[in-house]
């Protein structure tokens, strides 16, 4: 195939005070960069042209559009332009680069930036384009959450079960306020300051507790206040509306999402119209436009303005998607384990199988278009899609119930699910496979050195192979996740990391394997990649490697496609043994990836 198109399902970022004027990202010669959208003429206009392309797109009030210019590792700085064209500028000179942690920009020009560096994350401020000053340098993961509208408070987010989780502080460094996260079990989130209202100072909030989640604000005159009215027993994330006054929440329950809308003054909560399936985005504008992102499992992601705006063209894949789509619940200890089950139309059944497992953990499988999914069932495959216990989006006690310890919890939820859709008559038990990405690829080495012979093929893209090994080189905010996880570092619990190593039980695996590594991945780094297949290599284990010339969250579309293409033809060899193999073509002609995260 020799053109194919790469798409970001995202909505576009719009002008605060220009709503004609959006910013979005798309396809350019295979590659994700970021455009300008005229609404008035209809027209979009490429701004970023880089080698790796370019994910991270926004624009501010004064219309100037900014991109995150990273390289493959993901370090780097931000630049701005204006909307109708020009050179590029840095956003603030003399910071130091490295990982995107927050940009806020006020409409007098004011901007804020997080950047996380190898031994903290930094936070600076300066006029746009001028010297940037370093407000606070903290240890760990953080990022930037927000900036008031005078530019006066900035917002920092910290671990959400710290005794930092939030901290306000002025642009002089000094804390205005440190907000608490309530241990485990009461986590505290930040989501940005109200656009406008008195002051222009109030912090929108999130707090689990009791297993609920529930809104807070926060001001200087008032502090906390908890909405012990506006509750919910799922994940929940929220946007202020432009007013500043009602807040829209979106709701992800059980791989579907609900929309509301919280009245703060009139403490009232209110259901905004939203069709089934997955809503990946919403976003209120002025004039009570409403913009939604749309989709489930049989349609591509749509677009959509309550006002009738026109948006920018989505690039997404047109025509029929094949298959139907089932909803089944499993048993298990902690409660019912729900899969989305995709099936081919044509026969009866049972069908081969592939296990389509999804990163995170904190992350969950939704009733939405998944390009490889697509393609599965296209290639006559089943697929599943298992929530297992770990993921979000079924309450707070899902999220953190491993009672087998990290990874093994998962793998139990995985094995429990294909005994049921076996049982059931839907899914053929001698032609079951696994295919992840990330923490989803990590649960496939796994599974498949824990339970030799239950799955007769797994594909693993850019997994943790040895967890140890992994927290050595990786990110401080995935070592930060590794050590939420384990309940502390490899050289304080040495055995936890251990005993949920893919590495330690490489010299039982027999089952033929798939793995997808990237040269310059600092999530899931290469070198303990290369020493998990060297164990495979040792014990002359069945297994293939690919390895793409990119970090761990590559933008070009041909990675994809490599991907998508080597990993079928991989299944459909392993568990059809069909010769010659099926050529998968991608759906649509687009590169229809995964998103996961370690």
């Amino acid at each position: 195939m020799s053109r194919f198109q790469v798409y970001r399902a995202a909505l576009p970022e719009v002008c605060a005070a220009d709503p004609r004027r959006m910013v979005f990202t798309a396809d350019a010669d295979g590659r994700c960069e970021v455009f300008t959208w005229d609404v008035a003429t209809r027209r979009a206009r490429r701004v970023t042209d880089r080698p790796g392309g370019t994910l991270h797109g926004a624009i501010d009030r004064d219309a100037r559009v900014w991109w995150f210019a990273e390289d493959a590792r993901g370090v780097g700085h931000w630049r701005f332009q204006p909307f109708t064209g020009g050179p590029g500028r840095p956003g603030l000179a003399g910071v130091p680069d490295g990982t995107a942690r927050g940009l806020a920009v006020t409409g007098g020009a004011i901007a804020a930036v997080g950047v996380g560096l190898d031994d903290g994350t930094a936070v600076h401020i300066g006029s746009r384009g001028g010297p940037g000053r370093e407000v606070t340098r903290v240890d760990g993961p953080a990022a930037l959450a927000g900036l008031t509208p005078a530019g006066d408070l900035l917002a920092l987010t910290r671990a959400a079960d710290s005794p930092r989780a939030v901290t306000v502080l002025t642009p002089e460094g000094s804390a205005a306020a440190v907000l608490p996260g309530d241990g485990a079990h009461g986590r505290l989130w930040a989501l940005g300051f109200a656009p406008t209202g008195p002051g222009g100072a109030t912090l929108l909030l999130v707090r689990e507790r009791d297993d609920r989640y529930l809104l807070e604000t926060w001001t200087p005159a008032t502090g906390t206040v908890t909405h012990d009215w506006c509750a919910f027993d799922t994940q929940i994330t929220a946007r202020w509306y432009p007013e500043g006054r009602s807040v829209l929440i979106r709701q992800d329950r059980h791989g579907r999402s609900l929309l509301h809308r919280a009245h703060l003054e009139r403490r009232t909560l209110d259901a905004v119209p939203a069709p089934p399936g997955t809503l990946l985005d919403a976003a209120p504008h002025p004039g009570g436009d409403l913009h939604t992102l749309w989709t489930d499992t049989t349609h591509p992601p749509r677009m959509a303005s309550t006002a009738g705006t026109p948006l920018p063209p989505l690039g997404t894949v047109e025509g029929s998607v094949p298959g139907t789509l089932r909803d089944i619940r499993t048993p298990g200890p902690d409660g019912p384990v729900h899969t989305l089950l995709s099936l081919p139309e044509d026969g009866p059944g049972p069908f081969p199988a592939v296990f389509l497992v999804h990163g995170g953990p904190a992350d969950h499988d939704r009733d939405a278009y998944d390009g490889t999914v697509h393609s599965l069932v296209a290639s006559g495959f089943a697929v599943a899609r298992v929530n297992y216990r770990g993921s979000t989006g079924y309450g707070p006690r899902w999220q953190r119930a491993f009672p087998d310890g990290v990874g093994h919890t998962q793998v139990e939820d995985l094995a429990a699910v294909r005994a049921d859709l076996a049982a059931r008559g839907l899914i053929r038990p001698d032609a079951t496979g696994l295919w992840g990405t990330s923490w989803g690829g990590y649960l496939v080495l796994l599974a498949l050195g824990t339970r030799p012979g239950l799955w007769r093929a797994g594909v693993a893209v850019k997994p943790v192979a040895d967890y140890a090994a992994a927290h050595a080189s990786a990110t401080p905010a995935l070592r930060a996740l590794d050590e939420r996880l384990f309940g502390g570092t490899p050289e304080e619990v040495p055995a936890r990391y251990a005993h949920s190593s893919p590495i330690r039980y490489a010299v039982h695996v027999r089952d033929p394997l798939l793995v997808v590594a990237a040269t310059h991945d600092t999530k899931c780094p290469a070198a303990q990649v290369r020493s998990y297949l060297g164990a495979l290599h040792a014990i002359g284990a069945r297994h293939e490697s690919l390895w793409l010339d990119s970090g761990h969250d590559g933008y070009d579309g041909g990675d994809h496609v490599a991907v998508l293409r080597r990993a079928v033809l991989f299944l459909d060899r392993e568990l059809r043994g069909t010769t010659p193999p099926r050529r998968p073509r991608p759906p649509g002609g687009g590169s229809a990836h995964r998103t996961a995260h370690h």
